[in-house]
């Protein structure tokens, strides 16, 4: 019996708290189908579901987005001296009297509407949203039976992985979470310092701070520990506040979290995973959470997979992760921040980007600065033709609501995906991605990913390749004055039946051995990008 019918038929056969405790250890690993361990992860196949579903979209949204102040703010607001830290002094005070944890009671969420936003998303396109359940600041938000620092708690006061889960399934979309909070006991140490100058200088932040410390206010009763999880020594060069790019992978001199910080986030994800049935677990992490110094991570993902398996009789599970080796892209899904592969990948990976900051700054929207649709298609198209899909992050406002450059740049993007996501969706890359100027200027991939925007803009003479069955979609980005373009990747290359341009019809056309020549119509169909859809032998 092959492993992956033997897996099916375990579960069909176990229930899912069984499954659940062997992916966790605490049952004889054979009776898993998956085990903790990249050996076994290896058995991974990626459901259809996200292999055509090609496009999603993102609320990376949290009590970081309330100071409107764009991303990392928990972090910067205690690096002395900078931007967030300034912008802190003057609005709320100094951070040794109002600390982040004072941040998140002033978030209230109060206009959040999550059924508007995800009907709005999947009329733009999306075929899976995914909602970020806590970052790096380590507030849940969700109901946490193990974090008490959590919205339902505190802020909001509100399930809103939960709201966002209803949303989702309302408007049959496929659901994932985004997990951040591995790293808050690297990324919180700012929280340990204090000013060097000044006249609070030697005052403390507030990241020692204690349950005791709470008598009288507004948190009395909550352990701060439990969100900052400062009671620990500083790691190497924690006081250069660059060095944590560095020790991201859990290495060159970051402080060992201790077991007891890595159970507990152990524990609140298993709980995220059976309470909320995500199909998607997004890990912002090289590979998997706390990999190598702990082992949490390779359960969490054992758990996720088995229980995808119980639930749906087939693995329907993904589990995106960053920088990931040869063997670990076998186990889940190569996930690139903010740029893309340069070139066809062998196994399906995403992109994930942002029109803007990924919380929520108020300085992007004054100086207009959010990506256009344009340009937002033109990533997709580029990693739909290299075997990606798209994951697009829409920064929410601390309110619950997006602003309306936000909006318009969504309804763009669905107009757009109205008349071309036949060249999209359930799509496979063809023996080329694509051709054209901008194919020299590429940047190469750095860390997680950085490369976006570091080449030239598309314009007409680059095309994008995709395929269905015996058909190629040809997608370019400019339309050029004498309504003529040429591929030249269809020099002599087979004869097609037919050229047609999605949202107009028939064109006229011919093949020389400079290329496959085609004559536009005198409308346009749509803006900002434009598909011919070329049947037959190709």
């Amino acid at each position: 019996m092959k492993r992956r019918d033997l897996i099916k038929g375990l579960a069909a056969t176990l229930p899912a708290w069984y499954l659940s405790k062997a992916s966790a250890g605490i049952l004889p690993a054979p009776y898993a189908p998956f085990r903790p361990d990249w050996h076994s992860l290896a058995g991974y196949k990626v459901p259809d579901w996200y292999r055509d579903a090609k496009f999603g979209l993102w609320a990376h949204w949290g009590p970081q987005c309330q100071p409107e102040h764009g991303d990392w703010y928990a972090r910067g607001m205690y690096e002395e001296g900078s931007d967030d830290y300034k912008f802190h002094v003057a609005k709320y005070g100094h951070p040794s009297k109002f600390g982040f944890k004072d941040v998140i009671n002033e978030w209230k969420a109060e206009k959040w509407n999550p059924d508007q936003l995800v009907e709005l998303y999947k009329k733009a396109g999306a075929k899976y949203f995914v909602a970020l359940a806590n970052h790096h600041d380590n507030f849940d938000l969700y109901d946490s039976k193990y974090q008490s620092w959590n919205s339902v708690k505190m802020g909001p006061k509100k399930d809103l992985v939960g709201g966002w889960a209803r949303a989702a399934k309302a408007q049959g979309l496929h659901f994932g979470v985004s997990v951040h909070a591995s790293h808050a006991w690297r990324w919180y140490e700012t929280a340990q310092r204090s000013d060097k100058n000044g006249p609070l200088a030697g005052v403390p932040y507030d990241g020692n701070i204690t349950k005791t410390d709470g008598k009288g206010k507004w948190w009395e009763g909550f352990d701060p520990q439990e969100l900052y999880a400062q009671h620990h020594p500083l790691s190497k060069d924690s006081l250069i506040d660059g060095s944590i790019h560095g020790q991201w992978g859990w290495g060159n001199g970051v402080a060992a979290p201790s077991k007891a910080y890595c159970e507990k986030f152990f524990r609140r994800t298993i709980e995220l995973i059976d309470k909320y049935q995500p199909d998607l677990l997004y890990f912002d992490d090289t590979a998997l959470p706390l990999w190598p110094v702990n082992d949490a991570g390779l359960r969490i993902a054992a758990h996720m997979y088995n229980d995808s398996i119980a639930r749906h009789g087939k693995l329907q599970a993904v589990i995106n992760g960053k920088i990931l080796d040869e063997q670990q892209r076998k186990c889940m899904v190569w996930d690139i921040e903010r740029g893309a592969s340069n070139s066809i990948e062998p196994f399906v990976w995403q992109t994930d980007t942002c029109i803007g900051e990924w919380h929520y700054d108020r300085r992007v929207y004054d100086q207009k600065r959010y990506k256009s649709a344009a340009m937002v298609i033109g990533i997709l198209a580029d990693v739909v033709s290299k075997n990606g899909n798209l994951l697009l992050n829409i920064p929410v406002r601390g309110d619950g609501t997006i602003d309306e450059l936000e909006l318009a740049v969504v309804q763009d993007i669905g107009k757009w995906m109205q008349v071309n996501s036949e060249a999209i969706y359930a799509t496979r890359p063809w023996k080329v991605f694509g051709e054209g100027p901008v194919i020299a200027t590429a940047a190469p991939l750095h860390a997680q990913g950085f490369n976006e925007g570091k080449g030239k803009p598309l314009g007409a003479e680059d095309f994008r390749f995709t395929t269905k069955g015996n058909t190629l979609y040809a997608i370019f980005f400019g339309w050029p004055d004498s309504r003529q373009v040429t591929i030249k990747s269809l020099a002599g290359n087979g004869k097609p039946a037919n050229v047609t341009m999605l949202g107009h019809g028939d064109l006229e056309w011919k093949q020389t051995t400079e290329g496959l020549s085609v004559t536009l119509p005198d409308q346009r169909p749509c803006d900002n990008a434009y598909t011919l859809k070329i049947n037959g032998a190709i």
